[in-house]
């Protein structure tokens, strides 16, 4: 057993509550006081983990019972404990939502849940939601944070709906908040001011300093270690990584790394050509149709992937990554961008969301979320499969040695399988 810690997982009654405000304000106000404090975040995502770790000032990881699977979160809970004072863990939509849930993790490990609150189009119902989202489950609910109130007064008479729940603390209505865009939060690379409206958020926080420090402490059991063959052994994988290619969980390139390989980043945006040493190329997500333009002059990078495409090097490209290597990306203006012409068909956004949730290539885990579609595109050879429904979901596309899907795949899920994707002789069974 490690070192007891004390933990809180952040979560309401449905997205749109101001969750990753509230985590990222907490962060940042107990860093500053000397605290050290590691951050995850509860299921598929890649923007809300970027500003949590400006917040908190160290990577974020992904908790999710099914896609990480109970003995890895374990394994990562207790080697965050082994290095902080407090763990913050950001829950996904509402606390009940989805199979497994945010309240499923904690019940699982024993997290205390603190509940946020959008307090300012109610008062005493407040303390209607806050017994509903503690008793429904039940889960062990730590106290409620309340946000966007409108003011000292406010606040009490939310404390005082509560009966037995603390109000834990509470953060007025800010006037200048996190900006969103159609996939989520903005990056904070993109805010020149990013890290003043954290610490604008931080100074707002309205704390139980005496009831935050006697929340009791949380031990993990860190599972047995398993060790890892090193199936990429001598295998140099270039990583696509920059603003268009940012959407890749941490946990990915710390899976190749123990599997042998060399990571060698470069960025396309800024018209790099792939690393000349690398074997294989990895193409993570993104937002290629922000910076469309910019791709379809970066000639030395289109002319340096599709070399490496003819030389037979294995590429695994997902959802923005495909897009990048379609014919064509036409943005929601109508205005076609060339592309680098691997993949037959037309990345074409849209308005409406084309697809979310979980998903599974084989014994590949991982989730689609994304505003585009692929029109003209090759006959799939497979398809993953919805983790609710059971049903066919994205399509896996192969050209040669290209694989593409909009898929994103968690390779820790299933390490040999995510070798299998970089390798011209994959591991045997």
């Amino acid at each position: 057993m490690v070192n007891p810690v004390r933990v809180l997982l952040v979560a309401a009654c449905a997205s749109g509550q101001g969750k990753t405000t509230v985590t990222a304000a907490l962060a940042r106000r107990l860093t500053r006081s000397g605290q050290r404090v590691r951050v995850f975040k509860t299921g598929p995502d890649f923007l809300d983990p970027l500003t949590l770790a400006r917040a908190s000032g160290a990577a974020v990881d992904t908790l999710d019972l099914w896609m990480v699977g109970e003995d890895e979160c374990r394994r990562r809970l207790a080697k965050a404990a082994e290095q902080a004072e407090v763990i913050l863990i950001e829950a996904v939509m509402g606390l009940y939502d989805g199979a497994p849930s945010s309240a499923d993790l904690a019940r699982r490990f024993g997290l205390p849940v603190l509940a946020v609150l959008d307090a300012r189009a109610m008062a005493q119902t407040a303390g209607a939601v806050a017994l509903g989202l503690r008793d429904y489950g039940p889960v062990q609910l730590a106290g409620v944070l309340a946000n966007r109130v409108g003011s000292a007064s406010h606040a009490a008479m939310v404390a005082e709906s509560l009966r037995d729940i603390p109000l834990l603390g509470h953060l007025p209505a800010q006037a200048a908040s996190l900006p969103e865009r159609h996939l989520g939060l903005v990056s904070p690379d993109e805010l020149a001011d990013f890290d003043a409206r954290l610490d604008a958020l931080a100074d707002s926080l309205v704390l139980d300093d005496a009831a935050l420090a006697a929340l009791p402490l949380v031990q993990f059991a860190p599972p047995a270690p398993q060790p890892q063959p090193r199936w990429l052994a001598g295998c140099r994988v270039a990583v696509a990584r920059d603003a268009a290619f940012a959407f890749i969980y941490p946990a990915n390139l710390d899976c190749l790394r123990a599997l042998g390989a060399e990571v060698l980043e470069f960025s396309p945006l800024a018209n790099q050509p792939l690393p000349a040493q690398a074997n294989a190329l990895y193409l993570p997500g993104g937002y290629p149709e922000l910076h469309a333009a910019t791709l379809s002059q970066a000639q030395c990078w289109q002319a340096s992937v599709r070399a490496a495409h003819a030389a037979g090097l294995p590429i695994w490209a997902e959802c923005g990554g495909m897009m990048a290597l379609a014919d064509a990306i036409e943005t929601a203006d109508g205005q076609q961008w060339s592309m680098a012409g691997l993949l037959p068909g037309i990345a074409r956004m849209q308005t409406r969301l084309a697809g979310l949730g979980s998903q599974a290539w084989g014994t590949l885990r991982g989730h689609t979320f994304h505003y585009s579609q692929l029109a003209l595109a090759p006959q799939a050879c497979a398809h993953t499969v919805a983790l609710r429904s059971g049903q066919p979901g994205e399509a896996v596309y192969r050209v040669g040695s290209l694989q593409a899907s909009y898929f994103h795949a968690y390779f820790p899920s299933c390490p040999r399988s995510a070798a299998a994707l970089f390798c011209q002789e994959p591991p045997a069974c």
